[in-house]
């Protein structure tokens, strides 16, 4: 029991930091500016989801692609079918989600899905986790592997719910839901290659890299045109304090050279 209860604090940890680092950057950069009471209440909704998703593909994908990899045979369980009817029904469930009266009023369908994104794949990286510790930790490499899903888990799924929330604001209901489907499963599958060789990371980290600037877009066209505005002007006033304090702290140093040259 206790061994169970060390296993699940550790993965909870690993999966929560993920979330939490997740949030900062995009979502805390235009943070007062958007509808953050809505996109808290999708981080709810996103953890029952989210765990409900990760359960059972666990049950359904992992276990059968574990046992593959440690008998060298294919099971009957593993097959396409269900790598593409388990993300299908879980994509359909944050559909219903961003779809909600409260997130189409406001056009937050990107900072919504963010948040959405990252609880769910925050419950992705618990599970994932929790598998590795129950397996044995046996060196860094393992290590360094909980890191990088508890890492990389909800900012993965995070940008493909952004990315569907986006697609969503774009009159596009149908391309997001088959898009994010087929997104949802590829990174699936490249995070339970992960979980048994380090080379996966190779194929995950550079795209989540170079659509970085693209989800920060997402975000950034989620934003109501009058919070937009506020924030230009916020940023126009820091930009005009900093020259100002520049100004100020040029002149007495000019004020020095001219004494020095008329003493000279």
């Amino acid at each position: 029991m206790v061994n169970d209860f060390v296993t699940f604090q550790v993965a909870a940890i690993c999966g929560l930091i993920g979330m939490t680092l997740g949030w900062r950057g995009v979502m805390t950069k235009y943070s007062g500016f958007y509808d953050l009471p809505t996109a808290w209440n999708q981080v709810f909704w996103g953890i029952l989801l989210g765990g409900a998703f990760a359960s059972y593909a666990d049950n359904s994908l992992f276990l059968p692609y574990f046992e593959a990899q440690l008998t060298g045979e294919r099971t009957a369980e593993l097959n396409l079918i269900r790598l593409i009817l388990i993300p299908l029904i879980a994509t359909i469930g944050m559909h219903f989600l961003l779809r909600r009266k409260r997130v189409r009023k406001g056009g937050s369908q990107a900072t919504s899905g963010w948040a959405l994104g990252l609880a769910v794949g925050g419950m992705l990286a618990i599970v994932l986790i929790t598998r590795k510790v129950q397996t044995g930790i046996d060196g860094p490499m393992d290590v360094l592997t909980i890191l990088l899903i508890g890492f990389f888990a909800p900012r993965v799924e995070a940008i493909i719910t952004a990315f569907h929330g986006t697609l969503m604001l774009r009159k596009k209901r149908w391309g997001a839901i088959f898009r994010a489907t087929f997104w949802r499963a590829s990174s699936l599958t490249m995070f339970y290659f992960a979980w048994f060789s380090p080379l996966a990371w190779v194929f995950i980290i550079p795209p989540i890299l170079l659509v970085q600037d693209s989800a920060e877009k997402w975000v950034w066209d989620s934003v109501p045109k009058e919070g937009r505005r506020r924030w230009r002007r916020m940023q126009a006033d820091k930009k005009r304090e900093k020259q100002a304090s520049a100004r100020l702290i040029e002149a007495p140093q000019s004020m020095i050279l001219n004494a020095g040259n008329a003493e000279e």
